[in-house]
């Protein structure tokens, strides 16, 4: 098994408010993909919809102020069964976010790709929480023929 990991550092937010922004569909609408809906509360189901495949998440963890995580139990045939992990940290003046895709099988090519759109989106988020505006899907920046 492979995992993607990530850090990206939140300047002068606080760690409840990254957590809301990972576990609202206001604030998971704000830097992932504008197209979100279901249910964030532990043990829900949230669908994140994109040009031009479909996510959907269920909710296995959460741990106000600190963790979220989700299991993929729908969308691409190599995400199934994975997990998404947010850790977050008050770090002096940041807050820290370090995330993991876990449990891809291999390193196909389309794990490259999701790595660097995983690191698009965290750049999303930390503009969402250091400026108010961060930058979802359809709005995100494309990196190839994946989007």
């Amino acid at each position: 098994m492979v995992d993607i990991l990530h850090q990206v550092g939140v300047k002068d937010a606080s760690a409840d408010e990254a957590y809301r922004a990972l576990t609202t569909l206001d604030g998971l609408s704000g830097w992932w993909t504008e197209n979100t809906s279901g249910d964030p509360s532990l043990d829900g189901v949230i669908q994140f919809r994109f040009e031009p495949g479909d996510i959907d998440m269920k909710v296995v963890a959460l741990d106000p102020g600190s963790h979220v995580r989700w299991e993929v139990v729908d969308g691409p045939a190599e995400w199934i069964g994975t997990h998404v992990d947010f850790a977050i940290e008050p770090d002096g003046d940041y807050t820290l976010v370090r995330f993991i895709h876990e449990g891809w099988a291999e390193p196909v090519p389309f794990m490259h790709h999701c790595s660097t759109k995983w690191g698009v989106f965290l750049m999303s988020l930390k503009s969402l929480l250091e400026t108010g505006a961060g930058a979802p899907a359809p709005r995100d920046q494309k990196i190839d023929a994946w989007n």
